[in-house]
């Protein structure tokens, strides 16, 4: 075979995807195309904002004595967003295609993709796992007692500066792991549903995105962190709308960030 024959007996998804220089004030085009995308679909996006409000009541109900545990699992609950959203994505890449959004086919947008999407997924559950058992460790070297402290304990020390090492130790530490999880996956996800890229090129280009946009990706997840709180400070109930906004916008960051070889094609 000659060389000039090699790259078409490639697959699309063997080149390796093209990371634009993009700016922070796109990201308020992303906010204002998720807002749009979440109103364009209706309920099939409601649906997922619904069902990452249960998620958010049942560790709230399962972990409530566990304060230790639960700024951990809340971590992992932003971090775990884009995996878990990936029907979002797949809802906005309908409206893309100029579909009427369905709520089914978005329900199995992960198994085109399924192996590499599975890889990532067991990724990042370990790396919340390490970072749950961190938290556990940090928690018990500072309070000694035999049961954990209570919520309002936790933040009377935090921001009381009862506790000042701790706050330090523990926001350092969770930053460390969410920065991660934000570098490895913040395309990475959508670019495996879109073009069936593998997990360690969508993990290397997520991870190129944010070196080559530092600032907007660090204002981007700036974003995030305050809807997801934003959703929490209302016991849940705003993530029934704040993390459509959230999935549906992503997949805009994805489509600004990463240059498209062709345009999007059903499935």
């Amino acid at each position: 075979m000659s060389d000039d024959e090699l790259p078409s007996a490639l697959p699309p998804q063997s080149y390796f995807p093209v990371i634009r220089h993009v700016k922070p004030n796109n990201i308020l085009g992303w906010l204002k195309a998720g807002i749009q995308d979440t109103r364009h679909s209706g309920l099939p996006s409601l649906f997922y904002g619904a069902f990452f409000a249960v998620a958010g009541w049942i560790m709230k109900i399962v972990f409530d004595e566990a304060y230790g545990l639960f700024p951990a699992l809340a971590t992992g609950f932003l971090l775990l967003g884009p995996f878990l959203a990936m029907g979002l994505y797949d809802l906005s890449r309908q409206i893309e295609l100029g579909q009427q959004p369905k709520l089914l086919p978005s329900l199995t947008a992960w198994r085109t993709n399924m192996l590499n999407v599975g890889v990532f997924a067991g990724v990042l559950a370990v790396i919340l796992l390490i970072w749950a058992r961190a938290s556990l460790i940090i928690f018990a070297l500072y309070f000694q007692d035999s049961v954990f402290p209570t919520l309002t304990e936790v933040i009377t020390s935090v921001f009381t500066f009862n506790q000042p090492v701790f706050g330090m130790v523990y926001f350092a530490v969770g930053g460390f792991f969410a920065a991660l999880v934000f570098a490895i996956s913040v395309v990475a996800v959508p670019l495996m549903a879109d073009r069936k890229t593998d997990a360690i090129t969508a993990a290397i280009a997520s991870i190129i995105a944010c070196t080559k946009n530092p600032l907007t990706m660090l204002l981007w997840g700036a974003c995030i962190v305050m809807l997801v709180a934003l959703g929490f400070a209302t016991y849940f109930v705003g993530l029934i709308i704040t993390m459509p906004i959230v999935g549906h916008a992503t997949w805009h960051v994805y489509r600004d960030i990463v240059e498209a070889d062709n345009p999007p094609t059903k499935p």
